[in-house]
């Protein structure tokens, strides 16, 4: 274990330095690094997934609850991760040129700036959580587990941007071990704590999101003292400097994050509108959804992983000014993603219905979502394509053209399809809907990707 941590940090070492990787070196960093991140990813959806189900258990009506405020939470969420991402690559670019002490400099000013954030946006989440089903075409009968559900959640958003603040930081330096660990650390506390909560103490959808919440914090606290007490390149202790946000740092945060918000709002919004369509569809629609949904996340996940790989390794090659290295890594990352989220999409395919059979009881539920599942398979191959790519630009600081181009697929694309397709095919039509967009998207930023404009400042 040891020889195989010291091989990946020398071979990022040889990034920084200039050296030239063969080929299998930089597979070989492209495993390393993915192989953590992938368990980490699947660990977290296995989460959802268990989470999703000991609800599913309460009935269709509890499912729904969270089901239709999911959506609002991923943009919530996306707002947070996109503050990371502004600070965390120019850190990743520091690191690339031999600069430690501006990427601590840069890790100061995001706590910081990252604090302030999470307190706004958790105060604005706090505040809609009452009507928030009702704008989305809840029903009451859904409508308060709904509210509860939402409020408790984020509460503890402080603790959820701090945790993705850190891993981030980590990740950036080449460390994926430490946030993977603690994010599989944090799975097996978010399900005890549920178990506890949800069955034990029988407050149902409210104990769902104490359980998550308090598993948060946890991991949030433990993440935190990894990078500021135990990482070799960005820990604080012993090393003073100002915390002072310097107009430097924060607007190039808002530079590489600004766009990323942006798409996270409006892309966040195009998946409420998207609840909005499938909740006239009824109690049992709005709960495979959010169930197929969660199923569909193990497919998906690995690309997630293989993507935070490639953000480190096109930031750091990026950050040295190895142009032929960023393009390779990007590639090779690009091409391992689509491989193996193709497998998994295969096996969804094949076990549709007994992945569906885990999350409830409900015939009718697992049917319509087994449906739901099959079509999406169909998708994952370029959707491994658009979720590795994106990674891809946001290692190099690329990220206002893909937005565009992201918000574009979604609203003209998805949206567009769906509102035709539900009031014909229901369900279903809201899925074949998604599979063609996730197509297209994959396509066009596989295009721009191959095509090389994204290297334009490397020097």
């Amino acid at each position: 274990m040891f020889g195989r941590k010291k091989e990946k940090t020398d071979l990022l070492a040889y990034i920084r330095e200039g050296r030239e990787l063969t080929q299998s070196e930089k597979f070989r960093l492209i495993v390393s690094l993915s192989i953590p991140s992938i368990l980490a990813q699947l660990s977290a959806t296995v989460m959802f997934f268990i989470d999703a189900a000991m609800v599913g258990h309460l009935g269709a009506k509890a499912s729904a609850a969270i089901g239709i405020v999911e959506t609002t939470g991923w943009l919530l969420g996306g707002l947070a991760s996109a503050a990371n991402m502004g600070f965390s690559v120019q850190v990743a670019h520091a690191i690339g040129a031999n600069d430690f002490k501006r990427a601590r400099q840069v890790l100061r000013q995001s706590l910081v700036c990252g604090i302030i954030w999470a307190l706004s946006i958790t105060t604005i989440a706090i505040s809609i959580s009452s009507p928030l089903p009702y704008w989305l075409g809840g029903s009451a009968e859904i409508a308060h587990d709904a509210t509860l559900y939402f409020a408790i959640f984020s509460a503890f958003g402080i603790f959820f941007q701090m945790e993705g603040l850190a891993g981030s930081m980590l990740k950036c330096s080449g460390n994926m071990k430490i946030p993977s660990a603690l994010n599989i650390l944090m799975c097996l506390m978010d399900v005890v704590f549920n178990y506890i909560f949800i069955y034990i103490l029988e407050m149902g959808v409210a104990g769902a999101a104490i359980g998550t919440g308090l598993a948060m914090v946890i991991t949030a606290l433990l993440m935190l003292y990894f990078l500021l007490y135990r990482s070799d390149i960005l820990k604080l202790k012993g090393r003073p400097g100002s915390f002072r946000p310097k107009s430097d740092v924060v607007s190039n945060a808002f530079r590489i994050g600004g766009p990323m918000g942006l798409q996270h709002i409006l892309m966040g919004s195009a998946q409420v509108v998207s609840t909005v369509i499938v909740a006239p569809l009824g109690t049992v629609a709005i709960a495979a959804h959010s169930l197929a949904i969660t199923v569909e996340s193990l497919c998906y996940m690995p690309g997630f992983g293989i993507a935070e790989a490639a953000t480190t390794l096109v930031g750091q090659s990026f950050g040295a000014r190895k142009r032929q290295l960023t393009q390779s890594f990007a590639n090779m990352s690009t091409g391992s993603g689509m491989i193996v989220m193709t497998l998994m999409g295969i096996l969804m395919y094949v076990f549709a219905p007994e992945l569906m059979a885990l999350m409830t009881p409900v015939d009718e539920i697992i049917g319509i979502g087994a449906q739901c599942l099959r079509i999406e398979a169909f998708a994952e191959p370029m959707f491994a394509a658009a979720i590795v790519c994106n990674g891809v630009f946001i290692g190099a600081g690329d990220t206002l053209r893909p937005a565009i181009m992201s918000l574009l697929s979604m609203w003209g694309v998805r949206l567009t399809l769906a509102a035709l397709l539900a009031t014909t095919y229901g369900l279903p039509g809201v899925w074949v809907a998604m599979a063609i967009e996730l197509t297209f998207r994959g396509f066009i930023f596989l295009v721009r990707q191959l095509r090389g404009g994204w290297l334009k400042n490397i020097q």
